[in-house]
């Protein structure tokens, strides 16, 4: 199995080695060499594991699944650390984890200085962790056999939701969606100025939702208010349950994504968030006196930071204090589930606001049938109680991990806030100067955050392994 996903990687190294060859740069032969040396490794896990039993269990889908993701990093880290860009085998192992993740932390500066190649290869590293690379086996490679255990494994939010009753087929829809949503954010933003590298890289990254730029100042190194809004938009949609995109977008039922509770109250937080940001900048920074300024970059960062993009178009670090308890809370919760985002997602948000809300009436009432709905569906115990455990999990790995960073020299402050933002996948934050022990607790923490706790967590218990 992993064999078969290796050659997908070896596969988009060897078009980013073309990109190279088109620039004819330096970094061609440590991208070919590196797709190469997956390809071989590919072939030979293929060939060793050819006859051995092709049945997957919940176990198989969480040991392949977390495998995979790993393998996959190791890789990929090849280009960097083979070019001598990232000298640093920790550094090119945390810069990969990052992009696969879409967690958009970097140990890079100066990135404008990288080959046009390498920087390919970190934006698709980004698009290619976007929807995850199990889903996109499955929709290119039907012959390897995966099905919902793999599929569930990968996939964010309490509750996975299948468009076609064979999981290959909804595979395929939800990466042909995302192929099509990139090339048209592209194009548009070929449109607003940026030339045809920079485009495709900033599209990758912002479907994604990675937001790892090929420039310093991020997006910010474009004025043009088009782009801005082009990728704000996109974003959005980065941020929105793929599931409901397609039969909204492809099956025009509209009625679908602008009836789902979760979606409506995504639109909502946006929107509050960005009027309160706008009017604090306003009022108490002197430069933002320019009202649809104002209004674009609170939006845009309030978008970046909910879809855990962190994307920028100003200096958001200069902003007051109380504005950064928005941001710190829209990390907290991400976007929604079925998306590429990282945070808890705003659908176990909503069920622990109901259930709290159900619990007083149950007070009142303790012999009444109070059934939680979510978009007029029945919710059961069961999922309740998984979303308890990952909410209790969740804030016990961010205490656990502040602690632990804080022993390694960072302070406390900035312990918790790097915690919160990495487990998240968002990334931001002083990472370059970090210890080693650091940059790999926060590469494993980067891992269990896009995978969603458990499936990596599970690896450790006991009762995974007994027959």
């Amino acid at each position: 199995m992993i064999g078969n996903f290796l050659f997908i990687e070896s596969f988009f190294m060897g078009l980013s080695s073309l990109i190279a060859f088109i620039y004819d740069e330096y970094d061609k032969l440590p991208l070919f060499v590196s797709g190469l040396f997956t390809l071989i490794f590919a072939c030979l896990f293929s060939i060793l594991g050819k006859e051995h039993n092709q049945k997957i269990g919940k176990r198989e889908g969480y040991i392949i699944v977390s495998l995979v993701w790993i393998m996959f990093s190791i890789f990929g880290l090849l280009p960097f650390y083979i070019s001598g860009k990232i000298a640093n085998l920790t550094d090119a192992f945390f810069e990969t984890m990052s992009s696969f993740t879409t967690t958009g932390a970097t140990i890079l500066k100066n990135i404008e200085t990288f080959p046009h190649g390498l920087l390919f290869w970190r934006s698709l590293m980004q698009w290619l962790g976007g929807l995850g690379f199990v889903v996109l086996c499955l929709a290119i490679m039907p012959f390897i056999g995966g099905d919902f255990n793999m599929f569930s494994a990968e996939t964010t939010g309490p509750i996975q939701n299948k468009m076609q009753p064979r999981i290959k087929e909804t595979a395929k829809r939800l990466w042909g969606l995302y192929f099509v949503l990139t090339i048209a954010e592209s194009l548009l933003l070929w449109i607003g100025g940026m030339d045809y590298f920079d485009a495709i890289c900033h599209s990758l990254a912002t479907l994604s939702t990675g937001g790892m730029s090929t420039k310093e100042m991020s997006i910010g190194s474009w004025e043009s208010p088009f782009i801005h809004y082009t990728t704000i938009l996109f974003m959005i949609i980065g941020g929105t349950n793929f599931t409901l995109l397609y039969h909204s977008l492809v099956k025009q039922r509209y009625n679908k994504l602008f009836s789902n509770e979760e979606f409506k109250f995504y639109i909502l937080l946006i929107f509050i968030a960005t009027l309160a940001i706008a009017s604090i900048l306003f009022f108490l920074v002197p430069e933002y006196a320019a009202t649809e300024k104002t209004i674009r970059d609170s939006l845009f960062q309030v978008t970046a930071f909910i879809t855990s993009t962190a994307f920028s178009t100003a200096d958001y670090t200069t902003w007051p204090s109380i504005s950064w308890l928005i941001i710190v809370l829209l990390m907290f919760m991400g976007a929604c589930s079925g998306s590429t985002t990282g945070g808890i997602k705003i659908v176990r948000i909503m069920l622990l606001i109901k259930n709290s809300f159900h619990e007083f009436k149950r007070r009142l009432h303790p012999n009444a049938i109070l059934p939680i709905r979510m978009n007029k569906e029945f919710v059961s115990e069961k999922v309740i109680n998984s979303l308890f455990a990952f909410f209790t999990v969740y804030i016990a790995i961010i205490f656990v991990s502040t602690f632990i960073l804080s022993l390694s020299g960072i302070s406390v402050i900035d312990s918790l806030n790097i915690s919160i933002s990495t487990i998240s996948n968002i990334g931001v934050g002083d990472f370059a100067s970090m210890s080693s022990f650091a940059k790999w607790f926060l590469s494993f923490l980067m891992l269990i955050g896009r995978l969603e706790l458990f499936t990596i967590l599970l690896l450790f218990s006991p009762a995974l392994w007994k027959k």
